[in-house]
């Protein structure tokens, strides 16, 4: 992937970097993670994600700051 991005003057500026999630399983586990949060409770969705080798800092990020999550609409 190239981080440059042709500006408007038409030199090379640095891309926006674009958060988009390629591995499908890891995003159906954190998705379903959370529909145990939403479902049950912050306990059962930290250890479902820790059950399925999710990133602690994700864990993290995702079920105590949800503002922070990417949005499961990629448009």
């Amino acid at each position: 992937m190239n981080p440059y991005k042709l500006a408007s003057t038409g030199e090379l500026a640095l891309a926006e970097p674009h958060h988009e999630r390629r591995d499908l399983v890891r995003r159906d586990i954190i998705d379903h993670g959370i529909s145990v949060q939403e479902s049950h409770n912050t306990m059962s969705a930290l250890e479902y994600l820790k059950a399925h080798d999710i990133d602690p800092h994700v864990i993290a990020r995702v079920l105590l700051e949800p503002q922070r999550r990417r949005s499961s609409n990629p448009n």
